[in-house]
């Protein structure tokens, strides 16, 4: 049970954007996903995270290459 709490402590995390929100996800979970449910969870979200910056990333470079193009 304390592993889980820990993986669900470990998701809240992965889910926030800004440091200063706080997120609050259902205690029942727990009795509804097993260790490596919660494991797979996590990983997705990690993943997701590396994405999303890769992604931002990527955008504001071809939007930076475009501004340099262009005058203003």
């Amino acid at each position: 049970m304390e592993e889980k709490k820990q993986l669900i402590e470990e998701i809240k995390k992965l889910i926030v954007v800004n440091e200063e929100d706080s997120i609050d996800i259902n205690p029942n979970f727990l009795q509804y996903f097993e260790v490596d449910e919660l494991n797979s969870i996590k990983s997705d979200l990690e993943v997701k995270k590396r994405n999303i910056s890769k992604t931002s990333l990527d955008f504001l470079d071809k939007f930076y290459e475009k501004t340099k193009k262009d005058k203003i």
